[in-house]
């Protein structure tokens, strides 16, 4: 796995996520697949810092789905650990983009990473399609 930005930067987009004791097993450990649901949720609010809303793209028929994802489960969290939860976009393509994605807690520890590439897919017809212009050129910017 080849995750870039291991020195995090304030400027890189984040977000704080607080454990709390439904993300946990008995022993106050966060489950494995809630590091997942960390990744989506910083993936959606970075599209909504685009000006990108879940709910606007769902009335436009568009979504991202994942497709493919690489990750490394490096420490666990715990219970009321406050985390950060980083996303970058690093390749933009026509019908998808690839993003990396961090996670530490309050000691600035490293507990997660990915490489995570989404598609952009009709949400009707369920089928890959072209990232809308209009999404494409903003992320651009927003990018360069």
């Amino acid at each position: 796995m080849n995750i870039s930005f291991y020195h995090v930067h304030q400027e890189n987009f984040h977000i704080p996520v607080k454990v709390y004791y439904e993300d946990t097993d008995i022993a106050g450990i966060v489950y494995h697949a809630n590091y997942l649901k960390y990744f989506e949720r910083a993936r959606t609010e970075w599209l909504r810092a685009q000006g990108f809303d879940q709910s606007r793209l769902f009335e436009a028929q568009t979504g991202f789905a994942v497709r493919a994802m690489q990750i490394d489960f490096i420490s666990a969290a715990t219970l009321d650990d406050q985390l950060t939860v980083y996303c970058q976009l690093t390749k933009l393509k026509g019908a998808s983009m690839l993003f990396e994605q961090l996670i530490i807690d309050q000691d600035k520890k490293e507990l997660c990473k990915a490489e995570v590439l989404v598609a952009c897919i009709h949400t009707k017809e369920l089928k890959p399609m072209p990232i809308p212009r209009e999404i494409k050129e903003v992320i651009q910017r927003a990018s360069s």
